[in-house]
């Protein structure tokens, strides 16, 4: 691909589901801090909340707390947990991933991630997968008030590299990032990790593992 060419779109990559599979790492980090604190954890938490901030997964689907800064320090717990088990169980990129990011740097077409997820996470798994080049930027739970389905995450990531939201491409796994996605003008492709890809049909296309995109296809967007 030549790097030359005009390519007038960015792209912008949430994380978990998206460019590594922690939902299981997640999970057990809930169950951790779950034991830790002595909290019950409701039947179906993890799936209701996935892509959300846990400043809105505790208060309100698990209503463990509601004042602030008790909240605060529990999501800091539960992150610490996380990259626990991150370290001890071990991590890799979602098949295709690598391989599609590739086609995009060779492009020249620019990455960011934007995510509800806490940015040492997302350090922390770059250094382990190896990816850390192939992403101009990172946006995020720190970053924003409002997370998704607001638009917040991926109009600041639109920011870092320096692109219109109406000719960026967002990749999500979660209904509620295709939404936060839609709400801030956006194209999306929906990765069909966490959900069947036939319940993605608000996205403007779907696939089961990023290498079965192409630049050309999605150039075609904003012809």
């Amino acid at each position: 691909m030549n790097k030359n060419a005009t390519h007038i779109w960015g792209a912008i990559f949430d994380w978990d589901g998206v460019v590594i599979d922690s939902s299981s790492h997640h999970e057990k980090s809930w169950e951790r801090l779950a034991k830790e604190i002595a909290k019950p954890l409701p039947e179906g938490h993890f799936k209701k909340g996935f892509g959300m901030k846990n400043e809105f997964i505790i208060p309100k689907l698990l209503d463990w707390e509601h004042d602030p800064d008790k909240i605060r320090l529990l999501s800091l717990r539960k992150e610490e947990l996380y990259r626990n088990v991150v370290t001890e169980d071990g991590l890799t990129a979602l098949p295709g991933v690598k391989d599609w990011l590739q086609q995009l740097a060779d492009a020249g077409i620019p990455c960011v991630v934007g995510s509800s997820t806490h940015r040492l996470n997302i350090e922390t798994s770059l250094e382990i997968i190896h990816l850390r080049e192939y992403f101009a930027d990172i946006v995020s739970a720190e970053d924003v008030n409002h997370g998704k389905p607001a638009p917040d995450v991926f109009l600041k990531a639109a920011g870092k590299i320096h692109r219109d939201p109406k000719v960026c491409v967002v990749f999500e796994d979660a209904h509620v990032g295709i939404q936060a996605a839609r709400n801030a003008g956006m194209k999306v492709v929906g990765v069909a990790t966490t959900h069947p890809i036939a319940d993605l049909g608000e996205a403007d296309t779907a696939v089961h593992r990023l290498d079965e995109l192409n630049v050309a296809q999605l150039d075609g967007w904003f012809a």
